[in-house]
């Protein structure tokens, strides 16, 4: 059984295309809503945390974990993959393909700090963006819009102007949201940088190295999706979920040992 779990409802982003290619592979989906954000954290607390998510994803069947988080991905995988023996697939910054694409030579990047802070994010732009400029800007309030339902509304709006209207006017052309909240807000962030910037939602190679390491999935006559959350205010998940996936979900608090 495949599992994937975020800070919040940001994975979802990426349960979203792995359902549209594999809707009959049952799924886990563990929002870690009592923790939010995972960006102020230490390394140390996200791994504790991501230890005690393993083990509870695994006591339910979980035989791939998906690290749909990208700051988490960055704090937390390697020791992951040194303490369990499944495999573990996690959020890489599309850096590269926005190198690749970028005709003005000039890109913009949106994610955490902690995502920034990170090796991964420091090793994959030092080898894929040379001669590139690259413009980074953390996501202030944009996990909140998402997991607040505010997607669409003027607030929104408000909140993503200050963030990208400084990257067109460094001409970027391609901007990789860094963030798996942050594909929710494609349309909005559109409307404000015009139809010529391309964003790049990591969400499809993601997927795909999902598909590598799988083996030998099967068909299943009935797929079973199950979502979970450590927050107490189920109706609120509930209605997130619902939201941002299209389909009516009954949600799980566990509060037990997480």
């Amino acid at each position: 059984m495949i599992a994937f779990f975020d800070s919040g409802l940001g994975g979802l982003s990426v349960w979203n295309t792995f359902y549209e290619q594999m809707p009959e592979q049952s799924m886990l989906y563990f929002a870690d809503q009592k923790y939010i954000p995972y960006g102020s954290k230490t390394k140390e607390a996200l791994i504790e945390r991501a230890y005690k998510i393993t083990d509870f994803l695994i006591s339910k069947g979980a035989t791939i974990i998906v690290v749909a988080c990208n700051t988490a991905t960055a704090a937390v995988i390697k020791s992951l993959r040194e303490k369990y023996d499944i495999p573990f697939v996690g959020m890489e910054p599309a850096i590269k393909p926005a190198a690749l694409a970028s005709k003005t030579k000039s890109i913009g990047v949106l994610a955490t700090e902690g995502t920034f802070s990170g090796e991964l994010f420091k090793q994959t732009k030092e080898k894929f963006t040379k001669g590139i400029n690259v413009i980074v800007q953390p996501g202030y309030g944009m996990v909140e819009l998402v997991e607040e339902g505010m997607m669409g509304t003027e607030n929104a709006i408000a909140v993503l102007k200050p963030l990208v209207v400084p990257m067109l006017q460094e001409k970027v052309d391609q901007i990789v949201l860094g963030c798996t909240h942050y594909p929710f807000l494609k349309e909005d962030i559109q409307k404000i940088v015009g139809v010529e910037v391309n964003l790049i939602d990591p969400a499809p190679a993601v997927v795909k190295q999902i598909k590598r390491v799988m083996s030998a999935p099967l068909a299943e006559a009935e797929p079973k999706y199950h979502f979970f959350t450590s927050n107490d205010s189920i109706t609120n998940f509930q209605l997130g979920v619902e939201q941002l996936t299209g389909y009516s979900v009954k949600a799980v608090y566990q509060t037990a040992s997480l």
